[in-house]
């Protein structure tokens, strides 16, 4: 009987153990590659159309002058200066061009990579933050009715911070001035990190709205409208009793 027992033990053990592996190391594997796949496919994608949209500016614009005044500028903001709300939207190579994506991701859709270099992140940005088609593929979610990259508001985000590729694992590192890049097939957004709030609760929906601002946490966020990005995952580690937020500000965009 206490051998039988011992028995059960072991194998419940050797069951718990193999869960955990699968947890930690096989979802991150297979998250990550697959991740890693899609943002070389965007990228691939949106290659080709720069490549089939200057063939065709080529052809049309053929001749004296081609090539001159007719395609986006280089920056949409001042050097060094950071979007203002006043028009809705920073200006991207002449009026009445937009400096936000012009057409709506289709829910759970890839439509952008995200970068941030101190922490070595380069991963896929999807619509919505649902945990089977977006998050546990190793995505970084964009928060519904929230901004979209370089539009005046907040382009909120969520992601793991433990398995199925933890993206978010290390936003935590994030110091005031580092950059977060998001790339689309419209242009190349800079945001810079401006502030952190370690820790609140897990339903303090302010942090992700137009204008970001705690709604447990007193003195955490804005009062004024501008361009922000939000990056929000759990913590402490391996738990989800509280969030994690991270906040910054657009400092440019480059047309693509």
């Amino acid at each position: 009987m206490l051998w039988n027992g011992a028995e059960v033990a072991v194998t419940l053990g050797l069951v718990l153990l193999l869960l955990v592996a699968h947890q930690l190391w096989w979802t991150n594997r297979q998250a990550r590659a697959a991740a890693e796949q899609k943002v070389e496919a965007l990228e691939k994608q949106w290659a080709e159309s720069d490549s089939e949209g200057r063939g065709e500016e080529g052809d049309e614009g053929g001749g004296e002058g081609g090539g001159q005044g007719g395609g986006p500028g280089a920056a949409g903001l001042p050097a060094g200066g950071e979007a203002s709300a006043r028009d809705g939207h920073p200006s991207a190579g002449g009026p009445g061009r937009s400096a936000a994506p012009r057409r709506t991701p289709r829910w759970d859709q890839a439509y952008a990579v995200l970068r941030i270099p101190r922490i070595g992140i380069r991963v896929p940005v999807g619509e919505g933050v649902s945990k089977g088609a977006v998050l546990n593929q190793g995505y970084a979610g964009h928060y519904p009715r929230t901004a979209q990259p370089g539009q005046a508001g907040n382009f909120a985000l969520a992601g793991h911070r433990n398995t199925h590729g933890e993206p978010f694992r290390y936003i935590n590192r994030l110091r005031r001035g580092d950059e977060i890049e998001v790339r689309t097939a419209d242009a190349l957004y800079t945001y810079v990190v401006d502030k952190t709030l370690p820790q609140t609760s897990a339903r303090d929906s302010g942090v992700i709205q137009r204008v970001p601002r705690s709604d447990v946490r007193a003195g955490y966020g804005y009062r004024d409208a501008g361009y922000y990005i939000t990056l929000t995952t759990c913590t402490p580690e391996y738990t989800s009793k509280y969030r994690l937020v991270v906040w910054g500000k657009l400092r440019s965009m480059r047309p693509g």
